[in-house]
């Protein structure tokens, strides 16, 4: 007979404080650092107060322009620092989030949900009107650089979100 005198009520316990840890980790969120499924960019997503935004931090070719955007003023702005996922709100499925995602390539910008499929797997995918015709890709997160110096406290965090909120060019009910 095996004993089983290790299955006490403090052991249980442990094993479910386990679970729900494990299962809190896997509920992550979208912030960080993506790389795109072609890999030309990097789209940089952070929370600015209660919604996700994301830019193009990195192209693979710089100097790339948004040609096709329906403003002719803004035909010649950079697509470096762009927003691209805008006004990611959080969505009725958990880790999800929706919103707008604004493509470069031919000046619109389409309904769009963004889902953590993994902790290192953003799955992204734009919509025509009514959420039909929908199409998607998988980003891949980027892992973040190595330490160096001493870490960044917390108010430097929050300052270093606070200055790329402050830089998004574009605000709800705005055109992009």
């Amino acid at each position: 007979m095996q004993d089983r005198s290790f299955l006490t009520a403090p052991t249980a316990a442990l094993v479910a404080a386990l679970v729900v840890s494990a299962t809190a980790v896997l509920a992550g969120e979208p912030n960080g650092e993506w790389l795109v499924e072609d890999g030309l960019a990097r789209i940089r997503v952070e929370k600015c107060t209660d919604r996700y935004w994301g830019v193009v931090s990195w192209e693979k070719t710089p100097g790339g322009l948004d040609t096709a955007n329906p403003d002719p003023a803004k035909r010649t702005r950079p697509t470096l620092g762009m927003p691209i996922l805008l006004g990611m709100a959080t969505a009725s499925d958990p880790d999800a989030w929706e919103g707008e995602i604004y493509n470069s390539r031919n000046g619109k910008t389409y309904s769009a949900r963004i889902i953590l499929k993994q902790p290192d797997v953003l799955r992204v995918e734009g919509c025509l009107v009514g959420g039909f015709l929908c199409g998607g890709q998988n980003w891949s997160r980027v892992p973040p650089p190595p330490p160096q110096g001493r870490p960044p406290t917390a108010a430097q965090i929050q300052a270093a979100v606070a200055d790329f909120c402050s830089k998004l060019p574009v605000l709800p009910g705005t055109s992009h």
